[in-house]
């Protein structure tokens, strides 16, 4: 399954996005140059939630920094699916295989390689640590590793993955910044308390994940 999770997204990110028809979604010009400051901004824009005390996340301003340094200078567009991880994809009952993808709300004309770095975020990193984002099956002895899951995309692309460390950090940055803006609604009483303890958990540990990757890289 997650060998096939990697596959069918390096086909979505082969499609050839003007041909389809959809020339005209998203605004791709400058779309990297804008992913930091447009995650910074919503974090910052967390503290209208009443109760909020701001975000304690260690790390922030570090993971930031590496990925405005070190952001590839040039990449393709093409469709990404913006969420993409393996709680929204449909299986064949007869098989492996990848039948759909699901849930498009996120979708724009960006760098499809940011869904492989999701796809790296919210699965195993290379030591099989799972940080349970990505839901029950990605925790099971059977699930790929983030090499893996790159070498499968490699096989089936001509997309140039040699800063896909920037990518995976990123995803991490993007995901747990999302994620926070539950425990600030939480602090304003808006969410549940369980959920936002327990989402910014997992906030801690894709930006400890991601500082993992940069000090890798």
């Amino acid at each position: 399954m997650g060998r096939n999770s990697s596959s069918a997204l390096a086909a979505l990110g082969a499609v050839d996005h003007v041909s389809v028809g959809l020339a005209d979604v998203g605004k791709p010009e400058g779309f990297l140059e804008r992913q930091v400051g447009r995650w910074l901004d919503e974090l910052e824009s967390y503290s209208r939630f009443e109760g909020y005390p701001g975000p304690d996340i260690p790390g922030v301003d570090e993971v930031a920094a590496w990925l405005d340094a070190n952001r590839p200078s040039s990449w393709t567009p093409g469709i990404m699916h913006g969420d993409y991880h393996v709680a929204n994809l449909m299986y064949r009952h007869d098989g492996p295989g990848v039948a759909a993808i699901v849930d498009w709300e996120m979708v724009t004309i960006g760098d499809p390689l940011l869904d492989l770095g999701w796809l790296l975020a919210t699965g195993k990193d290379d030591n099989g640590r799972a940080l349970g984002v990505g839901g029950a099956v990605v925790s099971t002895h059977g699930w790929p590793v983030a090499s893996e899951l790159v070498d499968v995309y490699r096989e089936r692309t001509t997309r140039d993955l040699s800063a896909i460390s920037w990518y995976a950090v990123m995803a991490c940055f993007k995901l747990g910044i999302v994620l926070e803006g539950t425990n600030a609604r939480a602090a304003a009483g808006k969410a549940p308390k369980a959920i936002g303890d327990m989402l910014h958990a997992t906030t801690l540990a894709l930006f400890e994940r991601a500082v993992s990757l940069v000090k890798a890289a």
